[in-house]
């Protein structure tokens, strides 16, 4: 039978923030055991909703920022995070938080430079990429998701069901030749970075950050 410590199991779950089935994993036990030592010895444990956050940030990471970056790879950078400053879903922090970068425009140049800046800088995994298309019932849905696809390379079994607004008003029509198209990267690490990335940028130019 394992042997349990009082120092060595404050030490792996307060220190170490490793959960009571990591433990018994790491000491060869099992997780109710573990709990069992923790009651029985007076061990506080976390809350909900700090478990929750440290299951968060143990989470691997979806994603490989280059660090070496080329004069031109520079540029890319910053280009993206003023892309997304300007027109991307902002992050709140946890709590009511987005859990998606997510970038809404009807430019294509704007989405396909955001795009390399996700895929040359940030190194995102493919396979979260998604995609959902904005438009008016007067335009042709299948056309428009096919223009997008050659412009994104995302495949079209990525593209969600699009939003078609009806009550268009007539003088609009041709407003948004291409429609308009989200392009979302489920990972909120990520989302959490590049909100980073805009206050060092304020900072930089010495711009008030609330």
């Amino acid at each position: 039978m394992v042997t349990l410590s009082k120092k060595l199991i404050e030490k792996l779950y307060h220190k170490e923030k490793l959960s009571s089935s990591k433990i018994a994993e790491r000491l060869k036990t099992t997780a109710w055991t573990v709990i069992g030592f923790m009651v029985r010895n007076n061990i506080q444990r976390r809350t909900f909703k700090e478990a929750n956050r440290i299951c968060f940030e143990n989470k691997p990471l979806t994603f490989s920022i280059k660090k070496k970056l080329s004069a031109g790879e520079k540029e890319l950078k910053l280009a993206g995070i003023l892309i997304y400053w300007a027109e991307g879903a902002k992050f709140k922090g946890m709590d009511g938080a987005p859990c998606t970068v997510d970038l809404a425009n009807s430019d294509p140049r704007m989405i396909s430079l955001f795009l390399r800046f996700l895929r040359e800088i940030c190194g995102i995994d493919e396979k979260r990429l998604g995609v959902q298309l904005y438009c008016y019932a007067n335009q042709d849905i299948e056309s428009l998701k096919n223009f997008w696809y050659k412009r994104t390379k995302i495949p079209l079994n990525k593209f969600i069901k699009p939003y078609v607004r009806k009550d268009f008003l007539p003088e609009k029509i041709g407003k948004m030749k291409y429609g308009l198209v989200h392009i979302r990267y489920t990972d909120k690490k990520l989302l959490r970075l590049i909100d980073e990335w805009i206050k060092e940028y304020c900072k930089k130019m010495k711009i008030l950050v609330d």
